[in-house]
């Protein structure tokens, strides 16, 4: 498989990871997994930041593809065929317009910005 190949199907999976996580038959430990993976791919905050040359893309390369294949392995195979189904049609008539997806991110941000205002 090619690098092109398993980036289009990584951007597969973390809407399908999403769709994992909201369904009810999902196990709990598999729920967890998708949390971490679906928040870490969303995320801007890396482990190691982007700008740093080639190892904050490194990070990238390796941790969310590790994440999302441990994640599918704790999922059942019918829930997953299920979620991936619904993935590939999920943006046919574009982008979700969820804006309160992204409420805990910003509040993660809001967080650490006061954090660091307050110790400054």
């Amino acid at each position: 498989m090619t690098l092109k190949q398993r980036a289009k199907q990584l951007k597969q999976n973390i809407p399908a990871l999403f769709l994992a996580l909201k369904d009810k038959e999902t196990p709990f430990i598999a729920k967890i997994f998708a949390a971490i993976t679906v928040g870490y791919a969303l995320s801007p905050i890396d482990l190691i930041p982007d700008f740093i040359p080639v190892l904050g893309y490194l990070d990238d390369v390796i941790l969310l593809p590790l994440f999302v294949v441990i994640t599918v392995k704790l999922i059942p195979q019918d829930i997953w065929e299920r979620c991936l189904k619904k993935a590939k049609n999920l943006w046919k008539d574009g982008k979700p317009k969820k804006w309160y997806y992204s409420i805990p991110i910003v509040f993660i941000w809001c967080i650490i910005l006061w954090v660091v205002i307050k110790n400054i």
